[in-house]
């Protein structure tokens, strides 16, 4: 019998990266899953992926009506759930000068609205006991440059994540975040930059990673499902999965 045997998960931005991590590790441990995305490649891909025990949805996280549509086809498909990863995500690198309305809103609206509304939808199919993971990002507490806009959003993820933490201390649901570094995902975490630009973003992420590269999808999911299972006594806290960058870690001159 796996380890999530019996469980039932809803991971938004389930389709690649970190998330289709995370649901992957679930299946395998027994776990009956729904994920989300939006881009219709990446939705067919999952779906191959994951097999017929995922059930895979369409859902755009800046809409309320595809919010209130996912939280029928969990009820549905599920029933009762046993752990959210709250984990779709946009991110654009543009200084601050040059940002524009355009980009500021959808950067909120996926990021810090998407979250907020898809959880209070979610909620009431949560059963007690349950847990909740937000991903965030190292960029929610540090100066990064390029990164205003996703900082301030994420960082607002993990203020929500705080306050719904004490507000869900009576159902026992434990709340808690995951704030990853540089990622070896599709994207590297941004979007609409060329191929030779992403590399160049691995490049310098495993430069200023401490720990000396980029880590893994997978080392994240271990991290949200560490949250969402095994630290029963842990809640209201933010995880680091960054190689030590949010730690300021040096390491000695050779």
């Amino acid at each position: 019998m796996g380890k999530y045997a019996g469980k039932k998960a809803v991971v938004t931005g389930g389709t690649h990266g970190m998330g289709l991590a995370t649901a992957k590790a679930l299946l395998e441990g027994g776990a009956e899953v729904l994920v989300t995305g939006l881009n219709e490649r990446n939705l067919e891909a999952a779906r191959k992926e994951l097999g017929a025990g995922a059930h895979v949805v369409r859902s755009d996280a800046t809409s309320l009506d595809d919010i209130a549509a996912l939280g029928a086809e969990v009820e549905k498909a599920l029933g009762r759930i046993d752990f959210i990863h709250i984990n779709a995500g946009f991110a654009e690198v543009e200084p601050f000068d040059t940002v524009d309305e355009a980009t500021y809103d959808k950067t909120f609206a996926v990021n810090t609205k998407g979250a907020f509304f898809t959880v209070q939808r979610l909620l009431p199919l949560v059963n007690d006991g349950g847990a909740l993971v937000f991903t965030t990002a190292v960029a929610d507490g540090t100066g990064t440059p390029g990164m205003s806009t996703f900082s301030g959003a994420k960082a607002a993820v993990r203020a929500f994540a705080q306050v719904l933490a004490a507000e869900l201390l009576p159902r026992g649901i434990r709340v808690n975040v995951v704030s990853p570094g540089f990622i070896k995902t599709p994207t590297m975490g941004v979007v609409n930059v060329s191929p030779e630009v992403r590399a160049h973003f691995e490049k310098e992420g495993a430069e200023l990673t401490p720990l000396g590269r980029v880590g893994t999808p997978e080392e994240v999911a271990q991290a949200a499902l560490f949250l969402g299972f095994d630290a029963t006594f842990t809640t209201g806290i933010e995880i680091a999965v960054d190689g030590g960058i949010a730690q300021g870690l040096v390491p000695l001159s050779q």
